[in-house]
């Protein structure tokens, strides 16, 4: 992850300026400028932690004064009430940033926690998590950090970096067989193509022609057996739709290769956290 790119970097800057705006009043009316304290930030839940980094250069943004320590590193499991961070400088600073901070902390923690549990429960099958692109506008890059934290893996990132002929697509140009070869005469070589199939007759169809993947999407559990039967491994599958924790596992030994989940970010359980002045 480049920690350091322009796009982060972005991100810490406008999240900063919507919650400080012109100036937080409370904290200025209150605390001295040349108050100086230390903090530290405590896990009030359980799961794993992602985004300490982030949170190193939110400070670093705010206030080259305040340092931050991170006690446990990414991807670490924690239990209730234990500490993650401990930060000492200007009082100031440290209470403006508190938000901001901890808004990343437990959103990211909580994308990896719930990330974390379909990865355990598909122990032992060689079946890979892969996440969509049903993020927040413009947190995207933070969100698939988070699934990777948790033991997932990222699917692409946008629309510019592979080739999903989805069902939309389809019915706008009227067959797969017609959008796989228009698709082919657009693209570089390069390319990944996966093309989605909602039935049996469909994934015929996209096995007829030459593409990378196809992506089974929303089928029951038999249609998801019945699919792997006709490929025989000639291109792989990736199951996506209806995925839940209850599910997963059934999916997995149905013979599927990759299984996207759009829940890991878009129906998380941020992790409660809280920072204290000590």
């Amino acid at each position: 992850m480049d920690w350091e790119s322009s796009l982060i970097k972005e991100v810490i800057k406008k999240a900063l300026e919507e919650d400080i705006g012109r100036g937080d009043v409370t904290t200025d009316s209150l605390v001295s400028p040349s108050s100086f304290c230390k903090a530290n930030i405590k896990i009030k839940d359980r799961g794993i932690v992602a985004g300490l980094p982030l949170v190193t250069l939110l400070y670093k943004e705010l206030d080259q004064k305040v340092k931050f320590n991170p006690l446990v590193k990414d991807g670490d499991y924690l239990e209730y009430q234990e500490n993650i961070a401990v930060l000492e400088g200007p009082t100031r600073s440290i209470i403006k940033g508190e938000r901001v901070a901890l808004n990343f902390l437990q959103r990211l923690s909580g994308i990896a926690t719930m990330t974390k549990e379909f990865v355990k429960k598909l122990k032992g099958t060689g079946v890979r998590i892969l996440d969509t692109r049903k993020t927040t506008p413009n947190l995207r890059i933070l969100e698939k950090y988070a699934v990777r934290v948790g033991g997932g893996e990222n699917y692409r990132f946008g629309l510019f970096d592979m080739v999903m002929i989805k069902d939309n697509h389809i019915a706008a140009v009227g067959d797969i067989k017609k959008a796989i070869e228009r698709v082919k005469n657009h693209i570089d070589k390069g390319l990944m193509v996966v093309v989605e199939t909602k039935n049996i007759e469909e994934v015929k169809e996209a096995l007829s022609c030459s593409v990378d993947r196809i992506m089974l999407d929303n089928m029951s559990l038999d249609e998801i057996k019945r699919a792997v039967d006709l490929v025989k491994g000639r291109v792989s599958l990736e199951a996506s739709g209806n995925v839940t924790l209850d599910r997963v596992r059934d999916i997995a030994e149905a013979g599927v290769d990759y299984i996207s989940i759009g829940l890991l970010t878009t129906h998380f359980r941020s992790l409660d956290m809280s920072l204290n002045i000590i």
